[in-house]
């Protein structure tokens, strides 16, 4: 139980520290996923 309790704790603070990376990342993958849904529709 205490190596869970660890875990989740290293695995916040990944995400505390890196948050804006992974919305950047995240902000990439859907444009380019709207994109390819909004050139699908015009061709």
């Amino acid at each position: 139980m205490q190596a869970i309790h660890d875990g989740y704790r290293g695995l916040g603070l990944i995400l505390n520290l890196n948050w804006d990376r992974i919305l950047y990342v995240l902000t990439i993958v859907v444009a380019l996923g709207f994109g390819t849904l909004l050139g699908s529709l015009l061709q």
